[in-house]
């Protein structure tokens, strides 16, 4: 029996092999071994029927810190991520002020976590028009890949590539072996669809929002990226797909070899178009939220592996940016605000449709942490950094937007029936929350590339 400093005993531990009974062990911060059940140590403490899982990993979070932290800074976002379960995030560039462009930027945000992360944060460098002469030294200092946008960011510090430029970006970002993730929406196609739509539309429907970003948009700047990929053999990240139509796309540019991994949102796969009530702008997000139809093909991509993993997107702002008084959809910030609820939210439907523990932590675990490049997060085996969490998968309860840890109690979901609850939150081997109430404050770290 290996020394350890923590034993967890279950009928339901969820390894990358599947489901099992056994005990996990740890010690200094990482799992030493996971053991059959007659092999459990005497002081292994015995959980029953909850399962043990691999923290969960958000890679795609907009903390806004430093210089919007208004809309969210680390403190919020992490006491968030760890009620969740979500043992590791990874900050977007953008949002922020000013954004991770250069390493000047990266370490104001370093500064900015000092005693304020419950969990550990990597980071994402960013690349605009004109950052370019930066991106080795930013490499260098330790992002996990770099971010690009196809079209207008929604913020003005940070500029676009048009889906013409991205070669010359992979053609960077190649030799570096990191990804690139990319915003994909066409900015023509856009163009055009706001052209289109009747200058006399409601701005309060949500169809107004819908026709403004087709499907077409995401189709077009996918097929442009997929091409770029072929000729620099740079390996790219699709984020947050809307459009299932741009999965037989990807789907063949995969069978081909080349390095193109995919994610999708919450948003996507648990809210449709059809439901969504006019003014309903805590439901705005771009690309937007598709029809049942889409949201069952997104399904079936996660099913067969197209698509690699599920984060949140959590793009929060202030109820005066999401024009809740007013309920204009077209002048609302567009971004959802719930990552805090992602994985209650995914495995209520997930085993609706007939998926298990193991679909949840591939999509919300491993994936995201393979995306990221985070080699000792994301599964429950030796080795591991012991990022744990105790879930309880039957446990029902109700979404109340005012308590969520976020900066704003905004949220799409609210009144929403879940199933589905992190009873404990451990990192690198410690109980950091459990029931919902911290028990370990500041405890996480900031992250690099070579640490994780």
């Amino acid at each position: 029996m290996p020394d350890h400093d923590l034993a967890l005993r279950s009928t339901r531990i969820v390894t990358p092999e599947g489901e099992r009974p056994g005990a996990v062990l740890v010690a200094d911060g990482q799992i030493v071994e996971v053991v059959h059940p007659g092999d459990a140590p005497l002081d292994a403490e015995d959980l029953g029927d909850l399962a043990i899982m691999a923290g969960f990993v958000d890679s795609h979070v907009h903390i806004n810190d430093p210089g919007r932290t208004h809309w969210e800074g680390f403190e919020t976002a992490t006491h968030a991520a760890a009620v969740a379960g979500i043992t590791t995030l990874v900050d977007m560039p953008l949002n922020c002020l000013p954004p991770t462009i250069s390493t000047e930027a990266l370490s104001a945000k370093l500064a900015a976590t000092d005693g304020r992360l419950h969990v550990d944060v990597a980071f994402w460098g960013g690349i605009v028009p004109g950052s370019e002469p930066g991106i080795e030294e930013l490499h260098r200092a330790g992002v996990m890949g770099f971010k690009v946008f196809t079209c207008d960011s929604g913020v003005p510090e940070y500029g676009s590539f048009a889906p013409e430029q991205l070669p010359g970006v992979l053609a960077r970002t190649a030799p570096l072996g990191v990804p690139l993730i990319v915003h994909a929406e066409d900015p023509t196609t856009l163009a055009a669809a706001a052209r289109l739509v009747d200058p006399r539309a409601d701005p309060r429907a949500y169809g107004t929002w819908l026709a403004s970003r087709p499907p077409e948009a995401e189709d077009r700047a996918v097929a442009a990226l997929i091409d770029g990929v072929r000729t620099t053999g740079a390996r790219v990240h699709v984020l947050h797909l809307s459009a299932a139509s741009a999965l037989p796309l990807l789907a063949t540019a995969r069978a081909e070899g080349l390095p193109i991994t995919v994610e999708t949102c919450p948003n996507y796969l648990t809210l449709a178009a059809e439901a969504i009530a006019d003014g309903a702008t805590d439901h705005k997000c771009a690309p937007p939220i598709r029809d049942r139809a889409n949201q069952d093909r997104l399904w079936r991509a996660l099913a067969d592996g197209t698509i690699d993993a599920v984060v949140s997107d959590h793009s929060p702002s202030s109820a005066e940016d999401k024009h809740l008084e007013d309920g204009d959809i077209m002048a609302a910030w567009g971004g959802i605000s719930s990552m805090q609820l992602g994985p209650a939210l995914i495995w209520t439907t997930a085993q609706r449709r007939g998926f298990g523990l193991a679909e949840l932590s591939r999509w919300m675990a491993a994936g995201p942490a393979r995306v990221a490049g985070l080699r000792h997060k994301g599964h429950l085996a030796p080795g591991m950094e012991a990022d744990l969490v105790v879930f309880d998968p039957e446990a029902g309860w109700s979404v109340d937007a005012a308590a969520l840890h976020h900066r704003h109690p905004i949220s799409p979901y609210h009144g929403r029936a879940v199933t589905g609850a992190v009873r404990r939150t451990y990192l690198r081997g410690t109980c950091i929350m459990r029931d919902g109430e911290l028990l370990e404050t500041a405890t996480g770290r900031p992250r690099r590339r070579d640490e994780v």
